[in-house]
């Protein structure tokens, strides 16, 4: 069957295009993995206009609760791996491959996949993940109930993280590597004030050790360049993301930073019909608004496009 749309994502922007696209009664299916997104992993989220106090975990089911309140089609559990174009009648056609080995047309689509934790790339790193590495506070603080733990960044993730681990660790040490941190400054104030929460600056994780779990990290003194050892039992990467665009190479025009490149006006890429909203595209701000924003343009854009091909 041909979409006349398919969004790819079931984030902010995912939802947003989602919700635009039913109102424009476009023939649309929705493809995700799952609701959840990097939003669900937010401790609190106090910039989102009408919530001032909400969790991302909430504020991720009532967005999906909204959408599904459309008559838009949606297939959850699935993850697109690759996107083909071809032509039919003199005109782009999409074809969309998920992993679960079934294809999708459309005549356009939505990429709206936000973007994937960034690893350290320390030694031992990818050995002890789900063994003491974690790249989710929300997911895992529970499980380091009276332990220590050093978090891997100090941006607002980072300390995000460190305040949600401050409720069961007994410990948070905050490395960060440049010698600065980069988080808003209510953040800091709230970490100043949790006894618990120690930062450093100009301090870099080279290696993680144990042996079934986390039991020491090596990490560097940037300025001195002096090796130490700390016993630790959780590391927390919180070093930024990565666009989640692999499926695409070869496709659309990307970035340095992998990054799909639109036209900031309509978030169409290099490829007429493909557009893209959110964490994904070259935009500057990665914020939950401006991806939801983003959703809405693209899939207005999206119909003004499909408007023209008829």
């Amino acid at each position: 069957m041909l979409h006349d749309l398919i969004i790819i994502g079931g984030g902010p922007a995912g939802v947003s295009a989602g919700i635009y696209a039913a109102r424009k009664k476009i023939d649309a299916l929705l493809i995700t993995k799952d609701f959840m997104g990097q939003m669900s992993g937010t401790g609190e989220i106090d910039n989102y206009a009408g919530f001032p106090e909400i969790s991302g975990m909430e504020l991720s089911r009532r967005m999906e609760k909204h959408l599904k309140k459309f008559n838009i089609k949606i297939k959850e559990g699935e993850k697109v791996v690759k996107i083909c174009r071809k032509k039919e009648k003199g005109k782009d056609i999409f074809i969309l491959e998920t992993d679960k080995k079934n294809e999708y047309s459309a005549k356009a689509v939505i990429v709206a996949t936000g973007a994937d934790p960034r690893p350290l790339e320390a030694e031992g790193e990818k050995d002890f993940i789900g063994r003491g590495v974690s790249y989710c506070s929300i997911c895992d603080a529970p499980l380091f109930q009276g332990k220590t733990v050093v978090v891997a960044g100090g941006g607002n993730s980072g300390f995000e993280a460190a305040l949600d681990l401050a409720k069961y660790a007994e410990k948070i040490f905050i490395f960060e590597k440049s010698n600065e941190i980069k988080a808003d400054e209510f953040l800091q104030k709230k970490a100043e004030k949790c006894s618990k929460i120690k930062v450093f600056l100009n301090r870099e994780i080279k290696k993680i050790e144990g042996k079934q779990m986390v039991q020491a990290i090596v990490y560097r003194d940037i300025k001195t360049g002096k090796e130490s050892c700390l016993a630790v039992d959780g590391v927390f990467v919180q070093v930024g993301t990565v666009p989640s665009t692999g499926f695409l190479k070869g496709l659309v025009k990307f970035n340095e930073r992998d990054e799909i490149e639109v036209d900031p006006e309509t978030c169409q890429s290099s490829v007429p019909g493909i557009f893209a909203a959110g964490d994904v595209n070259n935009t500057r701000w990665k914020q939950v608004i401006i991806a939801a924003g983003e959703g809405a343009k693209a899939a207005l854009n999206a119909y003004n496009w499909l408007q023209k091909q008829k």
